[in-house]
């Protein structure tokens, strides 16, 4: 059991899922948010932490909270499992559509793909594209100038699937790439 009372902001580490920070004190509980893991609730009874860093309290008694911190902590996990999926509307005049794909050998039978699944294809591609993009940037290993080399990469990737905008329903969702 702990002697003392931890408050939210609290960095602390456990032995078996790393590095946190306590987002919850309840009467009971503490719930804390882990890099490998995510949130999970520990008995006060039972909690076992090392303090890596106590969280300062403000004049009110009140806990500092390093906001960022627990931003970019949450936003780490959360692209981990897939958490900041949402869904995005195929232009309805697409719906029920069919792609054609007409070889330029006319012997050849043409192929259709329902315009629906090339559209999830090209939406899964972005997704990954993100997901790259926060690797990058969150990268320990990588200087700040390979950082900038590898999102110009990126940036051109976006560009080259503008073409596809004309699926989206809502320009919020277009690909943008580099604008000169």
């Amino acid at each position: 059991m702990m002697e003392k009372e931890l408050t939210v902001g609290t960095r602390v580490s456990h032995e078996k899922y790393g590095e946190g920070i306590i987002s919850k004190n309840n009467t009971m509980t503490y719930k804390v948010i882990f890099v490998r893991g995510g949130e999970i609730e520990f008995s006060k009874m039972g909690a076992k932490f090392e303090v890596v860093e106590e969280n300062p309290q403000e004049d009110d008694g009140n806990p500092k909270i390093n906001m960022k911190e627990v931003e970019m902590m949450l936003k780490y996990v959360l692209d981990k499992f897939n958490g900041l999926h949402y869904k995005i509307d195929l232009g309805k005049k697409w719906d029920n559509g069919i792609m054609i794909l007409q070889p330029g050998n006319k012997d050849l039978k043409p192929k259709e793909i329902p315009i629906d699944t090339f559209f999830h294809k090209i939406v899964m591609l972005r997704d990954r594209l993100r997901v790259l993009e926060q690797n990058i940037n969150s990268h320990a290993g990588l200087s700040d100038e390979e950082k900038v080399n590898l999102q110009q990469y990126i940036t051109r990737c976006y560009g080259s699937l503008t073409t596809f905008n004309i699926l989206f329903d809502d320009k919020e969702d277009f690909f943008v790439g580099s604008k000169s």
